[in-house]
This record gives C-alpha cells, structure tokens and sequence, in this order.
C-alpha cells in the first residue's frame, strides 16, 4: 500500500475525532456545568455514538469518509482495546478477587445459558446473540466493540446491541445503588461487589459507585465496585477468543478451519499493556514516579478517545431503518439478561453470606 491509500483514511478519521471532541465537550457542559458532578457520570462513548446516529442518519455520509470511518472501526478501536489493559492491576485483585472472581464467573455462566435458551425461542440471528451476550456479561460496549470484528458482525447488529447494552446499563446504573443499600443494608462490600458485576459498562459502574457514595458516604463501596469491575473486565481476555471460536466454528465454510486463523492478536497486546503496567509499577514508581504516573494517564487517555472515536464512527455508519428492522425482540432479551445477572449476583452473595463469609 502506498501512502496515497494511507491518506484516504484521514478525512474519516479526522471526522471520527471531531465527533469524539464535541461529545466530550456536550458530556462536560451536561455532566459537570449542569448536574453538578466533579466528573459527568454520562459516558461520552454513549453520547458519541447516538451524535454519529444522529449525524450520520441526517446527512447522507460521502465517500470521502467511508475508508476513514471504517479503518476507524477496525484499527483505531484495537488500539484502543490493547491501551486500555494499562488500567488492569492485577495485584489489586488479590483483595476481592477470593470472593469477586467466583461471582464473577457464576454470573458470566448463567447469563450466557439464559441468552443462548431466548435465542432459540426468539429466533435472534447468531451475531446479535454473541454481542449482547458478551456485552452484558463482560464490559459492555467495550467488549461488543472488541468482538465484533471477530465474529464479522454488521455495522447494524453492532449499534443495536450497543443500544440495548446502553439503554439497560443505565436504567441499572440509577436504580440499583439505592436497591443495594436497602437489601444489603449499607454493607460496602457486598453492594460494592453487587454493582460491580450486575452493571455492564465500566463508566457505569463508575457512576453507579459515585452515586452511591454521593448519596451514602461510602467511598470504600466505590473502590470495591470499580475493582470488582476491572476484574470482570479481564475475562475479556477469555471470552473473545472463545466466542471467535465457537462462532466460526459453527459457521465455517472451510473445512481446514483452526482457532489460529480467527484468533484476535490483539487481545495479545491487551494482554501484553498489563504486564507492562505491573511491572512498570514495580520498577518505576520509586525512581521515576511522576515519568511514570504521566505515561499511564496518557494511554489511558489514548484508550478512552480511541474507542470513543470508534464509537462515533459506527454510529456515523449506522442506518436506524435498519435497526428498525430488527425488530424489539433483541431487547426484550438485553432486559432478561440484565434482571438474570442482577438476581444471579443477589444469590451469589447471599450464598457467601450464609454460608461461607
């Protein structure tokens, strides 16, 4: 390829940003000047993809743009992906992690049985169930993003499970901090633990937490829930591999077809951002603390604006007829999925509560 088919990429990506930049900027003017917050509890992905429906589905998008927006799609939201395990701390696990990794699991279990039964009742087409299975049981719009492009999911099928992960992530994000404190009767470590693996987005967990302590005074229930949540996160590493696999598996034309072909590499460099950040930590926080400080906030930062910019850039390719096509079926199984993870994980404390804690 030479560097005339680079720069075709460039007025899409410059697009994508331009719509990350504005949602950023509506996210602040909201969350903070308005609301009131010290950081806005809206996830500027969340906003960016409904500017890019918005946008995208109002003015018709040239082809100028189409080669940028979808490079963006594909590349720019694995950089994203691999930036963002410099957020993963493993060793902050050992805390929670006796109690937080086999909740975690149960919940991931029952969700993925309870949507593979509905998907059979309501005849979902196959991608569609991938994505919201993954996407209510992982890390959300985060983790549909990073398995989309393994399962060769539509542009389409992609919006309408960011939709459905967002619409119930929220709903959850607002009601369950004030439903935790009463079953749970203030208790910071199980409400921690219970928010940290019934919500779906890390950002919502977030809020959820911030709400939480706003509301009850409880800073621990938010650090518990952000963890709890990080841990989650990491299975990541587990369930793309293993949803490329069953899904090419069960839909392969070729008959010499390997995990090796589908496997996405870049969960690698997921993997490979949190080693570095452990051991940087290890090596760099007493000799070159602020160095170091300043170079994981900025791939952190990196991380969050290129998966927003990747976000913008679906939902400037997006086609609501489409969406509309689909059908409400899709949500009704997003909405059992959520209540399935919330009373699995309800049961799952309860369970440690009596008789292990």
């Amino acid at each position: 390829m030479n560097y005339k088919q680079y720069l075709v990429v460039i007025p899409g990506i410059v697009l994508a940003f331009v719509l990350y930049t504005l949602s950023q900027g509506f996210n602040n003017i909201v969350g903070i000047e308005l609301l009131g917050y010290e950081k806005s509890p809206i996830s500027t992905a969340m906003i960016a993809i409904l500017f890019g429906m918005l946008f995208g589905n109002i003015f018709q998008m040239r082809d100028s743009f189409i080669k940028g927006l979808d490079f963006t799609q594909k590349y720019i939201l694995k950089l994203g992906i691999i930036c963002l395990g410099i957020q993963l701390k493993p060793f902050e696990f050992l805390e929670f992690g006796a109690i937080a990794i086999p909740l975690i699991i149960i919940c991931i279990i029952s969700v993925l049985i309870v949507i593979k039964l509905l998907v059979k009742k309501f005849k979902i087409p196959t991608r569609m169930a991938y994505l919201i299975s993954i996407g209510g049981t992982v890390c959300g719009t985060t983790a549909i993003m990073a398995t989309a492009p393994v399962i060769g999911a539509k542009k389409n099928e992609i919006s309408y499970a960011i939709a459905n992960i967002t619409l119930f992530g929220i709903l959850s994000m607002l009601i369950y901090p004030y439903f935790a404190n009463y079953y749970f009767d203030s208790d910071p470590l199980f409400i921690g633990l219970f928010l940290g693996t019934s919500i779906h987005e890390t950002s919502q967990v977030a809020a959820a937490g911030l709400i939480y302590d706003q509301q009850f005074n409880s800073p621990e229930t938010m650090n518990i829930a952000t963890v709890t949540k990080l841990i989650r996160n990491t299975f990541l590493v587990i369930m793309i591999p293993l949803f490329a696999y069953l899904y090419n598996r069960e839909n392969a034309v070729k008959k010499d077809y390997s995990i090796v072909s589908i496997f996405p590499y870049f969960v690698l460099g997921f993997v490979g951002m949190i080693i570095l950040r452990n051991v940087g930590d290890q090596v760099f926080l007493s000799s070159y603390n602020e160095t170091w400080v300043n170079i994981v906030h900025f791939i952190k930062a990196s991380s969050k604006v290129f998966l927003t910019m990747a976000m913008a850039a679906i939902g400037l390719s997006t086609n609501l007829r489409d969406l509309k096509n689909m059908g409400y079926k899709p949500f009704v199984v997003g909405f059992i999925g959520m209540a399935t993870v919330g009373i699995v994980s309800i049961l799952s404390i309860e369970f440690y509560i009596n008789f292990l804690g």
